[in-house]
């Protein structure tokens, strides 16, 4: 199930982000559009922010909004933006695009699926990445070959025995490759615009530029819009630099005689990122040069309508960000303000660093009593939620174990007998506050739950007895795959469970069940180690069942998947206490 869950968030990441730079596409398309009388390198400038919006996830300035967000909650600010802006940045959950197996069957679904997408994508890329670097070393050893040519011009000269076009060639040092003979074959004012054209790309690093299309166009090759994106940036580049030789006081007969005695006697460049002179369609360019088809300058409002766009770009995802941290520190004390909910009086947390892995969490007649037990699992209980709805955590959270004995009042401690099991687990958040300097917010997402149901044959739980005012309950775990359930109900065994490697996600009671129970269930962990490593079991405890078999022959229940829209927990701060 764990590799099926890191299929499916991986695959709804994809989905959200290719879905959102294609928006960005068509947007950049219509703008365009509305531009098209305007200067052509303007229209360029469009197209490569959406070429480059492929290599640039929302999800990164949305995390930028939540840090954002978080440093202006520790000043008392409260952001607070529309929902709105949440479904636009991440339009598809997991379970919209992937539903979930059987705990028997997925696991073979899981294990395929994402191998085969990966080699398919791989080897599109290498593909691509071959070719490209082939043609670049060819280019390579031509200029490797190639001698200077005495030409005053601002980057070096050199002239090469091949039949390729003039180009520039190179991206951190560009160099001017023309082929030799050149002067023979072109007038000196078609040459000097033919150059003009050349020094254009200079100016406008348009090698470099269309080198990050083309690892757009290895990472995206299978996406339609970044070949059309290739056309249109070509396409584009050429008619601004077009646009430039003219507007340098080039004639345009000249220079279209010019390119067509290039397109005539030479080859064009092998790549669009070592740039010549007779890209895009020769027809349309030598028909707008002739017609002088210059390109307007931008006017004061259509520059205005350029800035708010590219502003919202970039601020609706970090506002979406903000959003997330619009109740960051309303929570930093419990959110249930019952009366009836007695706070600890006293509390003293120790690290524990046994190493052996036995974990006890007991509530008592005056408190809890956690013994070798990691912040992940006092986060769990106290938010009622299973691991995977607590986002953000850091990961000592999970590695560093703690000692905690805290206490009541005297005067509170007559309250404990008449509250739930859940407000005591409540009372862990002041702790979890003052202590651990814990802050969160609140988000609903879609994510797999597994369902505990009575399994055919029914329950084999046996009634815990009475135990009176010393009452105690709880599971202690005397190592991976060994629990041991006392006084325990079906919402106390849903916690544990949930936090296990071989289930990964929540799990909801729907057994029906509402006693309490004594109960012993020993299984063999997701991952078996050497005797005595870490407190895992031996190779002989590995003859032990699986966990899903164990629920059933030991408790007389089952697990079955389901997706649902959950609350989750996200942290934004947390904090190592102090030993006391």
């Amino acid at each position: 199930m764990y590799s099926n869950l890191v299929y499916s968030n991986w695959i709804s990441a994809l989905a959200n982000h290719l879905w959102q730079s294609t928006v960005f596409v068509v947007a950049a398309w219509l703008l365009a559009f509305v531009l098209r009388k305007n200067q052509a390198s303007t229209r360029y400038w469009i197209w490569l922010s959406a070429s480059l919006k492929f290599l640039m996830p929302f999800f990164l300035l949305i995390e930028a909004g939540r840090r954002i967000g978080t440093v202006s909650a520790l000043h008392g600010a409260r952001p607070t933006v529309s929902p709105v802006v949440e479904r636009v940045t991440q339009p598809f959950s997991q379970t919209e695009l992937l539903s979930f197996a059987s705990p028997n069957t997925s696991l073979n679904h899981a294990g395929f699926w994402p191998v085969a997408a990966l080699s398919v994508w791989a080897a599109g890329a290498l593909i691509l990445t071959f070719i490209w670097a082939l043609r670049w070393w060819r280019l390579r050893v031509h200029a490797r070959i190639a001698s200077p040519y005495p030409l005053d011009a601002a980057v070096p000269v050199l002239s090469s025995e091949t039949l390729l076009e003039p180009g520039i060639f190179g991206i951190v040092r560009p160099v001017l490759m023309l082929p030799r003979g050149i002067t023979d074959r072109l007038t000196p004012a078609q040459l000097n615009s033919v150059l003009a054209h050349e020094m254009c790309h200079v100016r406008r690093r348009d090698n470099l530029t269309f080198a990050m299309h083309m690892a757009v166009e290895t990472i995206f090759w299978f996406h339609p819009f970044v070949w059309w994106m290739r056309t249109r940036l070509i396409e584009e580049r050429e008619r601004a630099c077009d646009e430039a030789v003219l507007q340098s006081g080039n004639e345009a007969e000249i220079y279209a005689e010019g390119i067509l005695n290039v397109c005539k006697f030479y080859v064009e460049s092998p790549l669009a990122c070592a740039a010549g002179v007779t890209g895009s369609d020769l027809k349309r360019r030598i028909v707008r040069i002739m017609t002088a088809g210059l390109g307007k300058n931008l006017s004061l409002g259509r520059k205005l309508l350029l800035s708010a766009i590219a502003f919202l770009a970039v601020s609706l995802p970090v506002f979406s960000g903000l959003l997330h941290t619009s109740e960051i520190f309303a929570q930093t004390k419990v959110l249930d303000t019952d009366t009836s909910i007695p706070e600890f009086e006293v509390a003293t947390i120790k690290p524990n660093n046994a190493g052996d892995n036995r974990m006890q969490f007991l509530f008592n007649n005056t408190g809890i009593s956690l013994q070798g037990v990691p912040v992940q699992m006092i986060l769990r209980e106290a938010f009622d939620v299973g691991d995977d709805r607590i986002l953000g955590a850091p990961g000592w959270v999970k590695s560093n174990h703690f000692d905690v004995e805290a206490k009541v009042s005297s005067e509170d401690a007559p309250k404990l007998d008449g509250i739930s099991i859940e407000k005591r687990r409540q009372m862990l958040l002041p702790l979890l506050a003052e202590r651990f300097n814990l802050k969160y917010h609140h988000e609903t997402r879609e994510l797999p739950v597994y369902s505990l149901m009575i399994a055919k044959g029914g329950s084999k739980l046996k009634d815990a007895p009475v135990q009176g005012a010393e009452e105690r309950s709880g599971i202690r775990m005397s190592g991976p795959g060994d629990f041991e359930g006392m006084n325990a109900g079906m919402n106390v065994l849903c916690h544990v469970l949930s936090g296990q490697p071989e289930l990964s996600h929540t799990i909801v009671d729907k057994t029906g069940l509402t006693g309490k129970y004594n109960f012993t269930l020993q299984w063999t962990p997701a991952e078996v180690g050497p005797a005595g490593s870490n407190g895992a079991p031996s190779p002989s405890d590995s003859n032990k069942p699986s966990l899903f078999t164990a629920l059933q022959e030991q408790l007389g229940l089952k697990l079955e998947v389901q997706k649902s829209p959950i609350d989750v927990i996200v942290i934004d701060h947390i904090e190592a206490p102090s030993a006391n």
